[in-house]
């Protein structure tokens, strides 16, 4: 997925707080991938991801595990990318005739689409957005402009920024697990990606690098019915075969869930060999004992990309 934040210097350090772990990267200096990679547990109810402010349930857990994850693989650097979880961040895809070049007049404009639509004041949100618009064209060539908005709580992202302060790092650059995770996509066909995580699973479809689906589904605890799962993300690629014309060619599968029975229920559905996002080729080291899937750097990867 192309990124306008591609264009600007981004700390080589990446870390992303999950319901039940937290993962710190540091990128390779030379080509793609991660050169250090570590991770640590923490225990459940010290993050509760979600769109309401209370998210960090164990304040001291939290910023200890996110010391311990980073002091192994941040040297003498400080300024890093938070991931938050994607159940703490509202994802929306917006069409516009026209669109603000003007960074305040597009905000506006995002905040109005978005007020009757979200579950919290829009007003005290904060938001990030990425204007999507194919190679080769220009502001004035006909047809809608796509808008990728990133939102949530003002005080959720507080909650989880103060965090990394309190830990002693600087977290200028913020997105959800998702986001991120796409960094590491390359699709000039039409691809699936699947990134499952301890509360949701969410769906994305990219097609030329650009981002046409996105869909969050929220877990039933202690189910792991895969075929299940499957059922709930068919009707995402009917949806894009309805409105594209074609289906995806590649699904990828990311996250902290073992997924090869989910993969295997995917095939079925879809007839598309599911694939790791994340292969151990891209990893030099990874400083843990803990047992991590591979799928899980997703977001840290994607993010360094």
């Amino acid at each position: 997925m192309s990124s306008e934040g591609k264009a600007r210097a981004r700390p080589r350090l990446a870390c992303e707080i999950a319901a039940n772990r937290v993962i710190a990267a540091r990128a390779a200096q030379l080509g793609r991938g991660l050169d250090l990679c570590t991770c640590r547990a923490i225990g459940v109810g010290t993050v509760h991801p979600g769109l309401t402010a209370g998210n960090v349930g164990d304040a001291a857990e939290l910023r200890q595990a996110i010391a311990n994850a980073l002091g192994p693989v941040a040297g003498r650097s400080r300024d890093v990318i938070a991931i938050l979880p994607d159940a703490a961040v509202r994802v929306s895809l917006l069409e516009f005739e026209n669109f603000p070049q003007h960074a305040d007049d597009a905000t506006s404009l995002v905040r109005f689409r978005l007020r009757k639509t979200l579950p919290f004041d829009v007003e005290h949100a904060a938001i990030s957005y990425h204007v999507q618009r194919p190679e080769g064209t220009f502001a004035a060539q006909a047809g809608p402009i796509t808008v990728v908005v990133a939102v949530a709580p003002r005080a959720v992202v507080e909650e989880y920024e103060t965090a990394f302060r309190d830990a002693g790092y600087n977290p200028g650059v913020v997105m959800p697990s998702m986001l991120a995770a796409l960094g590491a996509v390359d699709a000039l066909t039409p691809a699936m990606i699947v990134k499952t995580d301890v509360v949701t699973t969410t769906v994305a479809i990219v097609d030329r690098n650009e981002l046409r689906l996105y869909r969050a589904l929220e877990n039933q605890p202690g189910t792991g019915d895969d075929a299940r799962l499957a059922d709930e993300i068919y009707p995402s690629v009917v949806f894009f075969k309805d409105t594209y014309g074609s289906g995806v060619d590649r699904v990828l599968l990311a996250g902290q869930l073992e997924a090869e029975g989910l993969g295997a229920a995917l095939e079925s559905q879809i007839g598309v060999r599911a694939e790791p996002l994340v292969g151990r080729e891209q990893l030099e080291h990874m400083l843990t004992r803990d047992h991590v899937p591979v799928s899980a750097l997703a977001g840290v990867l994607g993010a360094l990309a």
